[in-house]
């Protein structure tokens, strides 16, 4: 269970630093405008399909091992979900779009794919899960410290959500950036997480 457990808070911190340094290298891709799932497109596209699927797949399995050390079967099942939706954005990947991959029309096509729209719904749920889980830990997890960090990550991740839903419909040029930072909370947030359970809570 330890093991899982420092698998999942790897998994989380690995999926930030491979889609930073994967986007600053990316010929024609830029990380200010375009999503994270962009990545997914294009000759390099294996790598942050990878991403998606491998650290899904670890913090699914992670979120099993949440239950017994926090005591907590709501929040592992919150986890569970959230992993389930970090895999389907790799296994459905967005439609190419906004001049990505270079050579794509640079506008937001009138209609999108089936796959498209799967893709959407799961990032509905990496989205939404990751403020549910904080309220949830804000209530399981011991310590005041602990309590407000979750609270804080609740707050701060449902206004990026929201404020990256707007920008992204609107192809704001900082769309990207707000998406980022939104990952970068609640995800370093969900690793800490891991890391203290798998220190025995």
């Amino acid at each position: 269970m330890t093991l899982l457990l420092w698998g999942g808070a790897l998994a989380a911190w690995l999926f930030i630093v491979t889609f930073v340094l994967d986007g600053w290298t990316r010929p024609g891709y830029r990380p200010v405008r375009h999503p994270v799932s962009a990545l997914a497109l294009g000759s390099r596209g294996w790598l942050q399909t990878g991403n998606f699927v491998v650290c899904g797949l670890m913090i699914t399995g992670a979120s099993v091992a949440l239950a017994g050390e926090l005591d907590s079967v709501a929040l592992a099942v919150v986890v569970g979900v959230f992993g389930i939706g970090v895999i389907a954005s790799g296994v459905f990947p967005m439609d190419a779009m906004r001049g990505y991959p270079p050579g794509t029309p640079d506008e937001t096509p009138a209609e999108t794919s089936s796959r498209h729209k799967l893709h959407d719904w799961a990032g509905v749920l990496v989205f939404g899960l990751v403020p549910v889980a904080a309220v949830v830990a804000a209530f399981v997890l011991p310590g005041t410290g602990w309590k407000w960090y979750s609270a804080l990550t609740a707050a701060a991740t449902v206004v990026g959500f929201v404020a990256f839903g707007q920008t992204f419909e609107q192809d704001h040029p900082r769309a990207g950036l707000v998406q980022r930072a939104t990952i970068v909370v609640g995800w370093t947030w969900l690793g800490a997480v891991f890391a203290h359970a798998a220190q025995g809570g």
